[in-house]
């Protein structure tokens, strides 16, 4: 992975999580030398870093330093000019975005993805639409109430009605039905209240323990780091920094940079 390794501080034992799958030998996603752009600008800059099968993995940055072209990238939204993203050993760029979801991976887009038309149950419905989800959609909706509350509560109210904590909620609980390996997170936090953030990363907490892949982009760096197992900074469209989340989070830089983003 490119970008400076910090040294490496007494950090927190990992906790014990749920061993729910064989670990895999070779990394879940591998993304190598990845380049984007955006008409004539170039949005991504020799991007290379690897997801491992049951870890969270956090990319942190500022507004507008590319954090979101690369999960548009690796889930077919975007096509990059250079470079490739493998997943379970296959190279997925240039896949649909529909092939991408089929195989495994899915993403909670910044703004949420619903349908604010229809009710909680109906997205969640649309959420198993894979062949391997679809079998197992009621049971699915029952595991996904019993994480979230608001499905149980609020299975008939249109998602456009919904606090945006609650849509935050159902759209990762939609994303959750299409039973991905890995699930990505594109800014959960965004424009929410502080005790809604904390629930959004509770959850997050939660998945983690089951032993779910998350890769987890956001501006909100301690609460990223504090989950993440490993995770990696992005500066105008390059990895400037890479290493554990609490090697990044002790790092002397990351707390210059991003102090006023602490909290």
């Amino acid at each position: 992975m490119g970008g400076r390794s910090p040294k490496a501080p007494q950090g927190r034992s990992q906790q014990t999580r749920k061993s729910w799958r064989p670990i895999l030998a070779n990394p879940l996603l591998k993304v190598s030398h990845l380049n984007v752009f955006h008409g004539e600008a170039q949005a991504l800059w020799d991007i290379s870093f690897e997801v491992n099968d049951g870890e969270v993995f956090s990319i942190i940055g500022s507004n507008g330093s590319g954090k979101s072209t690369i999960l548009k990238t690796i889930s077919g939204l975007i096509r990059p000019s250079a470079g490739q993203a493998e997943f379970l050993g296959r190279r997925i760029d240039g896949m649909s975005a529909e092939r991408i979801v089929d195989l495994g991976i899915s993403l909670v887009p910044e703004g949420r993805g619903l349908f604010s038309g229809l009710t909680v149950m109906e997205n969640l419905e649309l959420g198993a639409f894979t062949k391997r989800a679809r079998p197992f959609m009621k049971q699915t909706i029952e595991q996904m109430g019993d994480i979230f509350q608001v499905i149980r509560t609020r299975g008939r109210q249109l998602a456009g009605k919904m606090s945006g904590g609650e849509q935050q909620m159902l759209a990762i609980a939609k994303a959750l039905m299409s039973k991905p390996r890995l699930l990505m997170l594109d800014e959960p936090s965004l424009g929410l209240a502080p005790l809604v953030v904390k629930r959004v990363f509770e959850i997050i907490a939660t998945l983690r323990m089951e032993g779910k892949t998350l890769l987890l982009v956001e501006q909100s760096i301690h609460q990223a780091l504090r989950i993440a197992d490993r995770a990696c900074v992005i500066k105008t469209g390059r990895i400037t920094l890479a290493g554990s989340g609490n090697e990044l989070l002790a790092d002397p830089e990351i707390r210059k940079a991003y102090m006023g983003t602490l909290h």
